[in-house]
């Protein structure tokens, strides 16, 4: 394909789950010819969620991407997951992207996980557009979801057409700016002459278009002031340059499932979308110079490209799916893998339609596609061209928030498990897996429940090992309040050389996890004994006396004691010493400790109250919280067991707005009532 990075468009297609972004997609690729009928999530069949685990759940797990070619445009669709969960998929599909479409449903409200999308977006200065689906529904609300809109994002909205409704249902649009109006049909959208009852509001969105155009462009702005107006050229040569700089969010309207409004949308993609030579800086480290550089996007410059995504395929084996920032990747060259430092050989470059992988032999700036088999190359890493070493930013992904434990079915899969698991880090770096040596339980992190069982039921796919989540053992620890006596004696006797140890130990509080005195006078216990003392105590530790939890914060005194010049031995007085602890912790007035965690939130202003509401009934403690925007940060102290499953319960609290971060602070003695149901249940 003789394309160049003028004639492509980048975009990523996101939304919450549900709102119709993989039917908007196989709409799209429909239209340009690339499928000869639509598929539906509900059937499996569609191009985009074509992974057997995303077929079950029926919805969208991992980043998937096709293209299509639109009015002489390659259009490559990236079908983003918009469940909480695959955060991580998002991010690197945005990497890659030069602009978004987000997807919401026409019901007169700003649908959950949209305001994030959105704030994303500008965060990132992608350039957006909003596409308002389900308008073939009963009831469907186009104005009220565009005033909720407005109200969120007030002077950055520019609905560029207005819906014909008939019956409640849209069955065609006008164009402001073109002045045009058309009609859904089989055949497409047919032009019909602008309805009398919308000449009006036509008029009203021409002017307030033509204003939107003139703040985005000084020229401009000076031309309105002059003459009052501008024409048709100069409004979408403003808005166009609203939207690259994220100033514009252009709204559109239509039905996926129906296809209708999905050819307004592409001819718009086509017109306002970036080209891939548009984008914004790509700065990269050139390590060579040692020095930070601007890597244009021009076909004939050196090869430079960043892996944004890999994955495993049954057939083609490991594919990284790469962005060419710069320069002409062919079939055959060799390039440097400026993060490892090895040379790859090219062996097959692919172009992506969902699972199905094209070959062709070039790939040129601007585009996305894929490379296979390469043996040093995940993620993250940049591929350049022998004689230049330059390496972009890493893609930054979320860090796990929630942690479950998992165990194998089959006993002695442990090892398969740990290393199927580390298999897929390669592909997901948004989840963890490590044995917890606090409670020696083996632990899954991840984003939230859903992704945890997905990378369970992946895991099971392909490697055939069935594992089990539950919640994580809570690592309590038991300490002493009071100060108390013991006496161990350990004495057998049973033909030939018995067995006699015995001390006295003083047991008492202590700010390190573990102290030993030794206060012997007189030789009571001999020297060579000593040790052995120490040594017992430090056995019992990992048990306490009242839930079996490890103990902490003690000091132990071997004071007293006495020994037989032939039955004494080390292993006696490790019994006597082991006798002594559990005597002498019963009666220091145990104690039951839980860890407490330092809990970091991120929140918007509206939820704010909520969110801290929430927190003292966890019997958080808040400390100090700061404003900058709209975004409170809130700091408090929470025990561990009040938050093994916050990430899920700040998503519901906040419409998945909340942010939150967590740090072992210390351990703090359990309230009696919790402690007294802790300590039954272990016992």
């Amino acid at each position: 394909m003789n394309i160049t990075a003028k004639e492509i468009r980048n975009i990523a297609v996101i939304g919450h789950s549900g709102e119709g972004k993989t039917t908007l997609c196989e709409a799209m690729l429909f239209n340009g010819g690339m499928i000869d009928r639509m598929g539906k999530v509900e059937d499996g069949t569609t191009v985009m969620d074509f992974d057997e685990l995303e077929k079950s759940k029926k919805l969208s797990v991992y980043t998937s991407v096709a293209y299509l070619i639109w009015k002489g445009v390659k259009i490559n669709l990236l079908d983003l997951p918009g469940f909480y969960d695959f955060e991580g998929e998002r991010h690197e599909g945005l990497s890659a992207c030069g602009a978004a479409i987000l997807v919401i449903g026409a019901n007169g409200v700003l649908p959950v996980g949209a305001e994030s999308v959105v704030d994303y977006c500008l965060r990132l200065g992608k350039p957006l557009v909003i596409f308002i689906n389900g308008m073939d529904k009963a009831n469907a609300d186009y104005a009220g979801t565009v005033n909720a809109l407005k109200e969120k994002y007030a002077g950055k909205l520019a609905p560029i057409q207005i819906p014909i409704i008939l019956d409640g249902k849209m069955t065609g649009y006008v164009n402001s700016i073109q002045e045009r109006a058309y009609k859904f049909s089989t055949q497409g959208p047919q032009e019909i002459p602008v309805p009398d009852d919308l000449k009006k509001y036509m008029e009203e969105m021409q002017a307030s278009l033509m204003e939107t155009g003139a703040e985005n462009d000084e020229l401009l702005l000076d031309k309105y002031f002059e003459d009052g107006k501008l024409s048709k050229e100069d409004t979408v040569h403003g808005i166009r340059r609203g939207i690259a700089t994220g100033n514009v969010i252009p709204v559109m309207a239509g039905s996926a499932l129906q296809n209708r409004g999905v050819i307004n949308l592409l001819d718009e993609i086509v017109r306002y979308m970036p080209t891939a030579n548009e984008r914004r800086n790509s700065l990269a480290t050139d390590i060579l110079a040692d020095e930070m550089i601007n890597v244009t996007c021009e076909e004939d410059g050196p090869f430079a490209c960043q892996v944004f995504k890999t994955v495993y395929d049954a057939y083609a084996g490991k594919m990284n799916y790469i962005k060419i920032f710069r320069g002409r990747l062919k079939t055959g060259m060799t390039v440097l893998n400026a993060n490892t430092g090895v040379e790859e050989r090219i062996g097959q470059l692919f172009m992506l339609k969902g699972k199905k992988a094209e070959l062709v032999t070039e790939l040129t700036a601007g585009d996305i596609g894929a490379v296979n088999k390469l043996t040093s190359t995940d993620t993250n890493h940049t591929l350049c061209a022998l004689g230049t070493k330059i390496e972009f930013d890493p893609i930054r992904f979320p860090r796990p928030s929630l942690s479950l434990a998992v165990t194998t079915a089959v006993k002695g899969d442990e090892d398969k498990m740990f290393a199927g698991f580390n298999k897929m880090r390669e592909e997901d770096y948004t989840f963890s897996i490590e044995k917890r040596a606090d409670t020696g339980e083996l632990v899954l992190s991840g984003q939230g429940e859903v992704h945890l069982e997905m990378l369970a039921k992946k895991l099971k796919a392909r490697y055939g090992i069935e594992v089990k989540l539950t919640e994580p053992k809570i690592p309590y620890r038991e300490t002493i309040r009071a100060v108390a006596n013991a006496e161990g004696k350990h004495k057998k006797q049973s033909g030939g050389h018995g067995q006699y140890g015995h001390c006295k130990i003083r047991f008492e509080p202590s700010a390190q996890d573990f102290e030993f005195g030794d206060e012997v006078v007189g030789g009571a216990v001999p020297k060579q004994y000593i040790p052995a003392v120490e040594k017992g105590l430090r056995e019992c530790l990992p048990k306490g006396v009242l839930a079996g939890y490890p103990v902490i914060g003690l000091k132990a005194v071997l004071y007293d004691g006495s020994y037989h010049d032939v039955d004494s031995s080390e292993m006696a007085f490790k019994m006597a010493a082991s006798l002594a602890f559990k005597e002498g912790l019963k009666n220091a007035k145990p104690v039951l400790l839980e860890p407490v965690m330092k809990l970091k939130v991120a929140v918007d202003g509206e939820y704010l109250g909520a969110v801290m509401g929430d927190i003292s009934k966890r019997r958080g403690r808040i400390s100090e919280s700061s404003t900058e925007g709209t975004v409170t940060t809130v700091v408090a102290e929470v025990p561990l067991s009040e938050i093994t499953k916050y990430s899920t319960d700040l998503r519901g609290l906040t419409r998945g707005q909340g942010k939150f971060s967590t740090e072992f602070i210390r351990y703090e003695e359990v309230p009696p009532q919790f402690a007294e149901k802790i300590i039954a249940e272990n016992n």
